[in-house]
């Protein structure tokens, strides 16, 4: 990664004075990694600690399957964990705006850090339960949904505005390669030394992202005077004032909701490719793969203002890519496509995290929060749901054209119903 830019000094100038315009960005702009030594460690930290968390995901659905020989004991395992971070995450969000930001993040991860020792120390033990796996992962779930509104929230109190869309490039870098990395460290891992093993790095792991927060100065919400006690109610209020903010979370919906084919892979890879289970495991990596590319190669995101246009023409990209690789025949090609999905994902996240972070006051910005953790979660599995139904219904790839194609409608009618949206430009935030 690379990160070379400058405005010259007066005597570096050229003629009339003018300085001569910074290089453009192709690969991840670090600035924030090198002007905040505060987000410096909360980001290394925050990437330890995703990476241990992917090990312990896998290593949980493969202790379940182990204990049950069951793929319905395995899927209950999403649902532990989704039902949580949906009823907490919008609670989450009201914590954060109530009290010091730097302590709830500490709390919670110390949390996280406790049940991944308490899984370690239940399997050396041998206490193979499968009730207790799922405990432990309804409450790893509510830790992260006190602790993520906590942590997006602090971002903007350690960076000036126009660095926000480098770091939520950076931020996506972390939870896709720690998505990718984390669970194939966690199958060598669990092969070699045993869930046990995997358990424990994750615990051990959270050590960097608890110094990280642990050396952030105090973090209290700013209220002015005479503000009410913060609440989901106020905080659900104030969102129906933002149109803009609004737009954010109805655009991620319509890919989430509409074009998400996670649930058809199985029946795609046999079907359309004539695969196995290696094929599913390429159709789920790739737009992974994608979105990582699309992390890495993120330093023109910077130069981009119009984050409305940005959100609604990656949305429609996410859309049309997903509509053609339902097309598609052809494993190679179709795994292209995926990978371009995920790339125009990684440019709509970067932008909506941008614009709720900039353009809402910080005393509203943990709940917030919590509403983009709600729709981040519910929306994949709504249309999970959604497209597992098509699915049986008409086929597999219809399902997935389909989606695709009202992915792209909606956003457009969206766009069209909203032309502010369009017009939103980063230097000048309104919600």
């Amino acid at each position: 990664m690379s990160d070379t830019s400058g405005t010259g000094s007066d005597t570096a100038r050229g003629d009339g004075g003018v300085p001569p315009a910074p290089r453009r960005r192709l690969l991840a702009d670090l600035t924030p990694l090198r002007t905040s030594p505060d987000y410096r460690r909360l980001w290394v930290g925050s990437t330890i600690s995703w990476t241990g968390q992917g090990m312990t995901r896998l290593a949980i659905s493969l202790h379940v399957y182990d204990l049950t020989r069951s793929s319905f004991s395995v899927g209950l395992v999403g649902l532990c964990s989704l039902v949580p971070l949906v009823a907490f995450g919008l609670y989450g969000g009201a914590v954060a705006d109530r009290v010091d930001r730097r302590l709830l993040g500490l709390v919670s991860a110390t949390g996280l850090a406790v049940l991944s020792a308490l899984l370690a120390a239940g399997t050396v033990a041998g206490f193979h339960h499968v009730g207790f796996l799922y405990a432990v992962v309804a409450l790893q779930s509510t830790c992260g949904a006190l602790n993520a509104p906590a942590r997006q929230a602090m971002i903007p109190r350690l960076l000036p505005r126009e660095q926000l869309p480098a770091a939520n490039a950076l931020s996506s870098i972390t939870t896709t390669s720690g998505g990718l990395i984390g669970p194939m460290l966690g199958g060598l891992v669990v092969g070699g030394w045993g869930y046990e093993a995997a358990y424990l790095i994750d615990a051990v792991a959270f050590g960097a992202a608890l110094y990280a927060i642990w050396r952030l100065p105090p973090m209290p919400p700013q209220r002015g005077e005479g503000a009410e006690r913060p609440s989901v109610v106020a905080g659900l209020r104030f969102l129906g004032t933002l149109p803009n903010v609004r737009m954010t979370f109805y655009t991620d919906l319509c890919a989430m909701v509409l074009a998400q084919p996670k649930a058809l892979f199985p029946a795609l890879a046999v079907l359309a490719y004539g695969g196995d289970a290696r094929t599913v495991g390429l159709l789920v990596a790739a737009p992974a793969m994608g979105a990582l590319v699309g992390g890495v190669f993120s330093g023109w995101l910077g130069r981009v203002n119009r984050h409305g246009v940005a959100i609604v023409v990656s949305v429609a990209a996410w859309g049309a890519a997903m509509a053609v690789f339902g097309l598609t025949r052809d494993l190679w090609l179709g795994l292209l496509f995926l990978a371009v999905a995920g790339c125009a994902d990684t440019v709509s996240m970067v932008f909506r995290s941008t614009m709720l972070q900039s353009a809402v006051p910080d005393d509203m910005r943990g709940r917030l929060q919590g509403v983009f953790i709600v729709v981040v979660a519910g929306g994949p599995r709504a249309g999970d749901f959604l497209a597992g139904t098509a699915g049986d219904v008409f086929s597999p790839a219809t399902a997935v054209v389909a989606g695709g194609v009202a992915c792209v409608v909606a956003v457009g009618l969206l766009a069209l119903a909203r032309p502010g949206f369009l017009r939103y430009d980063g230097r000048a935030p309104r919600p």
